[in-house]
């Protein structure tokens, strides 16, 4: 319930700040941080992706392994 509180909170936070109407107005300062962020973020995905790629080439040969043994025991 306090986590459904506050992730409501922080939404209301973040539109009080983004809109020009309000005092804050930081939607500018929002833009920004988002066209420099990209850049990493996409990096980032990038990496996991390429980990998670990894990962299924390495499991789906464990499986063709498995099964080969299975194969010869039975």
């Amino acid at each position: 319930m306090i986590a459904l509180i506050l992730g409501i909170l922080f939404i209301a936070f973040t539109v009080f700040s983004v809109l020009p109407s309000m005092p804050l107005a930081w939607g500018a300062e929002v833009i920004h941080f988002l066209k420099g962020s990209l850049p990493v973020f996409s990096a980032f995905i990038g990496v996991i992706a390429i980990l998670i790629g990894f990962a299924d080439i390495k499991d789906k040969s464990e499986a063709k392994k498995e099964e080969q043994e299975a194969q010869r025991q039975g």
